[in-house]
């Protein structure tokens, strides 16, 4: 049985480590609010300009280049995932390097094993964590949830789009965490590049019936919104990213702080018991020590 003062100071220890996850959960919680303001209303937006660019692209007819629309065998692949700069957020980060591992060892074996794999990490976790697996890890965005915007996410999108453009890669595919509430992250795989076709009917109905005015031209306008698109498209991953790891992170926290209660509960419930039982033996010993006095 351990001693109390060994006791008293696993009390100490766990009563400190449960002040530091309560606070960690407020912190979280602050974040997550601003983060799932920004994702809210990031959805719409994207979800409208992936709309009339579809419409735009179908009305154009073939007389628009489109490079990132180009279809090749995918014996080069690169993969975008998208974790956290910090832990101490659950299965977060781990999810999504699963993720990776998985559709690495599954659908591009062959490309693996000929080293025409690759990856491009936003977030700190994922950088290391594939680099010390021995992927061929490009770029270091470590620092883009330092400070979060369109402009330092942009730089990861255009790296994975230029070189697509260049026939360094014939795929992109783009991993992350969806948002959902904070409790629920969805870990989402997505294609980036070749840029999918969509079928009419998936198009939206109302806005297939607008009659467009194009102004200067239909074929400068898409191009300009093509690249644009695809930007946005990561942006809006990295955000539900964002909003997902401190859901995520203010989940674990509030179990953490749980389980250090219950396990104080415990520590004292411990030290009570050998407190007792210390004071019960150092009782036996003054009878004893008595009776063995007045038995002379």
């Amino acid at each position: 049985m351990a001693s109390l003062k060994e006791v008293r100071g696993r009390i100490t220890s766990v009563s400190s480590t449960q002040q530091i996850t309560k606070a960690m959960k407020m912190v979280a919680a602050a974040k997550l609010r601003r983060a799932q303001d920004s994702i809210m209303r990031m959805r719409p937006y994207a979800q409208r300009l992936s709309g009339i660019l579809t419409n735009l692209s179908s009305m154009a007819e073939g007389a628009v280049t489109n490079p990132y629309a180009e279809k090749r065998e995918a014996n080069k692949v690169l993969i975008i995932a998208v974790t956290s700069d910090r832990g101490l957020a659950g299965a977060f980060n781990s999810n999504i390097i699963k993720a990776v591992n998985t559709l690495v060892n599954g659908q591009y074996r062959s490309q693996f094993e000929a080293g025409n794999v690759t990856i491009l990490t936003i977030g700190r976790k994922g950088f290391d964590a594939f680099r010390k697996r021995g992927y061929n890890v490009i770029g270091d965005y470590s620092n883009t949830f330092t400070n979060l915007s369109f402009d330092t996410v942009r730089v990861a999108a255009e790296r994975a789009m230029a070189g697509f453009v260049a026939g360094e890669f014939d795929k992109v595919d783009l991993i992350y965490n969806e948002f959902r509430n904070v409790a629920t992250q969805i870990v989402r795989h997505e294609q980036f590049l070749p840029i999918e076709e969509k079928a009419a009917e998936e198009a939206d109905a109302e806005m297939s019936l607008i009659d467009y005015t194009f102004e200067p031209s239909k074929e400068q306008i898409v191009e300009e919104l093509i690249p644009k698109s695809l930007k946005i498209q990561v942006y809006k991953a990295v955000l539900e990213s964002n909003a997902s790891e401190h859901g995520a992170r203010m989940t674990a926290m509030d179990k953490a702080t749980e389980n250090a209660g219950e396990l104080l509960k415990e520590l004292k419930l411990t030290y009570n018991r050998t407190r007792q039982a210390a004071i019960t033996k150092e009782i036996l010993e003054i009878v004893g020590g008595a009776e063995a006095l007045a038995s002379k």
